[in-house]
């Protein structure tokens, strides 16, 4: 067992593997989504598997409520595990 899958086991085993792939979700946002949308974005957090992104263009809102499923996606690739289950898009 490499050191990374020690931490890992280590972080689930204490409970705590979610809240860092949820920080690493947040953090990964501008990567994940791009500049445009990054600047567009007021905050993103995530709460026990639900992703909440804070909009400040009805455009964008719409535009990602409608392609959710496909966000969900990118951002778990993003960090290799299936992080978040479901997304709410706020304006």
């Amino acid at each position: 067992m490499n050191l990374g899958d020690a931490l890992v086991a280590c972080l689930r085993e204490n409970g705590l593997e979610q809240s860092v792939l949820e920080v690493q979700i947040e953090e990964l946002w501008p990567q994940v989504m791009g500049s445009t949308v990054a600047g567009l974005t007021r905050s993103v957090e995530v709460k026990n598997g639900l992703l909440y992104v804070h909009v400040s263009s009805a455009a964008l809102k719409t535009q990602l409520f409608e392609n959710r499923f496909e966000l969900v996606r990118k951002l778990n690739e993003a960090v290799g595990a299936q992080a978040i289950k479901d997304c709410r898009i706020l304006g």
